[in-house]
């Protein structure tokens, strides 16, 4: 494929913006621009087409531009819905009441623009809540760009240094200017290992614990049997507040988020990705009590959450509509979502049988990834112990060059949508055929 215009495109934009993009996590090899997308399909700069199992991310659970939260956007913009910043909407409080009545864990809930803001709150909220400082989170966990969550997430073997037997990862930031004092309330772990978070419950006052419930910023990492029911005991057991970072897992999995199937009840919960469809919204919910230190009466005990665009109609039209689709048709979303994954995962796996490839496919759903190595990871070091990530990568371009747009970095997820076809499937396993007679 060519892509001369794309290439002009960020030579352009390069003049005036650091890296030619306003996200530097799109800054990737190869430099491609993309200009319209269309249900399970995207079109660059230069007219070529693809097949988008990236998807922006994973917000697309219904594909690009679903002709139904189009109307509903447009529909809002005609009648005149429009960010005042005094009072409340019908339209935010719309929302919130889909989000409760979706998800059994949120009494209440509070919208933000993206997922990023929702994990900030949610570590005011639990230190207001518990008077404490210390966080744990996640080794291979992303949630969010702020400072005490912007660390260990694709971290090198050789930055982590050899398993400690507490348990405990070495906290390797993910940007420069971050305070040299994070480091010290804020304790990494291993994902799968219940030992290691309660020793640093022990060992630490910790206000929360802040996990996303399958790590898909590294694939499909999956909790063990009984790993995230161990967390909520232990939590309990402590008094540490159990937050599950759903931005990426939530309403792609299942109505009420992955903690609905894992039967797994939070302290609070942070949404985003397909809450809108690719809108730009985000939410934070969960038990009365802490929620509502966001309005307490007592001035030295509230939690500030402030932000001129927080619950702005266009987004919020978007939610409304994605929530009431996927409410009403959620008997046939998540089958038809489940199914497409399985079709896409037994293809995936005969290919690199017949292949002789030392491959694993993991799935949860609509979510999907391919690692180059035995058996599933358990966690990030035993990933990337094992993977091999130079073949991955190699994979992944050479799926693009076919017309099959997979995010050119190792271990991120593909995701399906429902506007994605069996013939889709069928299509990008032919595609991936000939990359494996290729040789990659």
């Amino acid at each position: 494929m060519e892509h001369a215009q794309s290439g002009a495109l960020f030579a352009r934009n390069r003049r005036l913006i650091p890296g030619g993009v306003v996200s530097l996590n799109r800054l990737v090899d190869p430099e491609i621009a993309f200009v319209r997308g269309r249900g399970a399909r995207v079109w660059d700069a230069d007219g070529n087409e693809y097949l988008d199992y990236h998807a922006g991310f994973a917000p697309y659970v219904l594909g690009h531009n679903h002709p139904e939260v189009q109307e509903a956007v447009i529909r809002s913009i005609e009648e005149g819905w429009t960010l005042m910043g005094s009072g409340t909407t019908p339209w935010e409080g719309r929302a919130a009441e889909l989000l409760c009545e979706s998800v059994p864990s949120l009494d209440r809930v509070q919208l933000t623009t993206t997922g990023s803001e929702a994990t900030y709150h949610a570590l005011r909220l639990s230190r207001a809540y518990t008077g404490r400082d210390h966080i744990v989170v996640m080794q291979g966990g992303y949630n969010g760009w702020h400072d005490e969550v912007a660390c260990n997430v694709m971290t090198p073997l050789e930055k982590l240094g050899p398993a400690s037997k507490g348990g405990e990862n070495p906290f390797v930031p993910l940007s420069a200017g971050m305070p040299s004092d994070v480091a010290a309330r804020v304790h990494v772990v291993e994902f799968n290992d219940p030992e290691a978070v309660e020793r640093c419950f022990r060992k630490y006052e910790v206000a929360c614990l802040v996990a996303e419930p399958i790590l898909q910023n590294i694939g499909v990492v999956k909790p063990r049997a009984g790993y995230l029911e161990w967390l909520r005991d232990l939590c309990d057991r402590h008094g540490v507040v159990l937050v599950l970072d759903e931005v990426k897992t939530g309403f792609r999995h299942a109505l009420g988020g992955y903690q609905s199937l894992a039967g797994v009840r939070p302290d609070l919960s942070t949404f985003g990705k397909a809450i809108a469809n690719g809108y730009p919204l985000g939410a934070i919910g969960g038990k009365a009590e802490i929620m509502d230190l966001f309005n307490h009466p007592e001035p030295g005990r509230r939690v500030l959450i402030a932000g001129t665009f927080n619950g702005h109609p266009t987004p919020v039209a978007a939610a409304i509509a994605t929530m009431e689709i996927l409410k009403r048709d959620r008997d046939i979303v998540y089958p038809q979502l489940e199914a497409l994954g399985a079709r896409m995962q037994q293809g995936l796996e005969s290919l690199f049988d017949r292949h002789g490839v030392t491959a694993t496919v993991v799935r949860q759903g609509s979510a999907f990834c391919v690692y180059f190595m035995d058996h599933a990871p358990r966690n990030w070091r035993d990933l990337a112990s094992n993977h091999d990530m130079a073949r991955d990568l190699r994979y992944r371009k050479a799926l693009i060059a076919r017309g099959v747009y997979h995010f050119p970095l190792p271990t991120k997820q593909g995701s399906l949508s429902t506007a994605h076809t069996e013939a889709d499937v069928d299509a990008t396993l032919d595609a991936t055929e000939a990359v494996l007679l290729d040789g990659i």
